[in-house]
């Protein structure tokens, strides 16, 4: 009963072809998704009135694409990685030259619907078109950015946060400090709490207020997804006619994918995938607060970074990385004995990002340092040697009194690895040297833990 729920759900859904997709070999199945700034459901038609207010959506006409997410997927299907593009992102648009890349959509559509229509084309099929292209060259832009070939394209608009969200009883999330920013609607306590639909909406539309703008919003967006795809995976949902039923109907109104989607044969490559096996991640960024010459806020990015980045969740670092330790079980304290400021905080991230734990993050007052090195109870200590190796090979020195298992890192004028601005997933190649680059967040595993709490 299940399975046929299921085919009807995806029985349901719009198809759109021609989207240019696939021809990719990549080890990952590559699924671009998008949340679309739309006032129409997923067939074209207008939200009412009363959706709109909902969605504290307005009336202006937008086709921004404020959500983009690019999901790998290996060929085994066990694992899956959802990796952010910031909306602001400066990338070179098909067409349009360089841009922020959640105009690529709305802004090429605008342009060649206006040529259609000069040309005498019904507005009807001009509007047919236009929309492809918008949704081509956003799909040639991430490409350009990412590296890869998309395979299949998703897409869903304001109103399907909302319908998905109450589907599934809710989505649990957890703030730092309690929010109010009536722009977005978002109005929440600090601590866990369950949001609704249009609450939820709010919660990942939030910009303004944040202490990291772009990138909090971000995060925001991907607790919300780590959560709503652990409570999908959960039998609460798929065994519940009722929730599949409402599924269903989110999913029919509001979800738009490409026509070549075997979605069920899709589904049953993943049968052995779990929630803790999704993680959310974030594009490295070069600089959040960037300009161009025409004075436009954008955040600069490097493809080069990007794609060595996008490239690794798929292959991954050397097994002889970390020499068989399992992250999970190391807690790294970081002292910073460089004139860099900040730099034992972008490591301790850069090391979270890799699955180790961080626990004192202090400035070292231990004397001069003159060479970056890893401590340790023993100079044969596994876990310091892993530590050690993911940090760019960095000497271990023996330390009288630590214990056994204990790491500490000494980060020294000399430090090149992740973290700092010339190493690791920081490795910008840019010419330009005025840019400081931005350490990426730790990774969000969906399901572990119950919800993360955020900004």
């Amino acid at each position: 009963m299940g399975w046929h729920s299921v085919d009807q759900l995806v029985s349901s859904i719009e198809r759109i072809s021609d989207l240019g997709l696939g021809g990719g070999s990549d080890g990952a199945v590559d699924i671009l998704m998008v949340g679309i700034d739309a006032r129409t459901d997923a067939h074209g038609n207008p939200l009412s009135a009363d959706e709109r207010a909902m969605l504290h959506a307005g009336d202006e006409v937008g086709l921004n694409t404020d959500t983009i997410v690019l999901i790998r997927v290996p060929n085994n299907g066990q694992s899956a990685t959802a990796i952010s593009i910031p909306r602001d992102s400066y990338v070179d648009i098909p067409g349009l030259g360089m841009g922020k890349i959640n105009s690529a959509f709305g802004v090429t559509k605008f342009t060649e619907q206006q040529k259609l229509i000069d040309k005498g084309v019904d507005p009807a099929e001009a509007e047919t078109r236009s929309t492809l292209a918008g949704r081509q060259a956003l799909i040639k832009a991430v490409a350009n950015l990412t590296g890869i070939t998309v395979d299949h394209y998703a897409e869903v608009g304001l109103l399907g946060f909302v319908l998905l969200t109450d589907a599934v009883g809710g989505v649990d999330v957890c703030l730092n400090a309690p929010v109010y920013e009536p722009m977005s609607g978002a109005d929440f306590p600090a601590g866990p709490q369950k949001l609704n639909g249009p609450e939820a909406l709010s919660f990942v539309r939030q910009r303004h207020e944040l202490p990291r703008g772009d990138l909090d919003r971000i995060v925001r967006q991907q607790v919300y997804m780590a959560q709503l795809v652990h409570q999908v995976l959960s039998a609460k949902v798929l065994t519940n006619p009722g929730r599949l039923k409402d599924l269903s109907d989110a999913v029919g109104r509001t979800i738009v994918l490409d026509d070549g989607w075997d979605v069920l044969s899709f589904l049953h490559e993943l049968q052995d995938l779990s929630a803790g096996q999704v993680k959310f991640e974030t594009v490295p960024v070069k600089d959040l607060n960037g300009w161009t010459e025409n004075g436009e806020s954008v955040v600069r990015v490097d493809p080069v970074a990007v794609q060595k980045y996008v490239a690794k969740t798929i292959d991954g670092d050397p097994p002889e990385t970390t020499g068989g330790v399992d992250p999970s079980t190391v807690t790294v304290d970081l002292y910073n004995a460089s004139g860099t400021g900040g730099l034992a905080g972008q490591v301790g991230q850069a090391l979270a990002g890799k699955g180790f734990h961080t626990g004192t993050v202090d400035n070292w007052i231990g004397g001069p340092v003159q060479s970056s090195r890893v401590l340790a109870g023993s100079s044969s200590d596994a876990n310091a040697r892993a530590v050690a190796g993911v940090l760019g090979g960095l000497p271990v020195i023996k330390q009288d009194g630590m214990a056994e298992g204990a790491v500490r890192v000494v980060l020294a004028g000399d430090y090149a690895g992740p973290g700092s601005a010339t190493g690791g997933q920081l490795d910008f190649t840019s010419t330009s040297s005025t840019m400081t680059p931005v350490p990426p967040a730790p990774p969000i595993d969906a399901g572990k833990n119950g919800p993360k709490c955020v900004n």
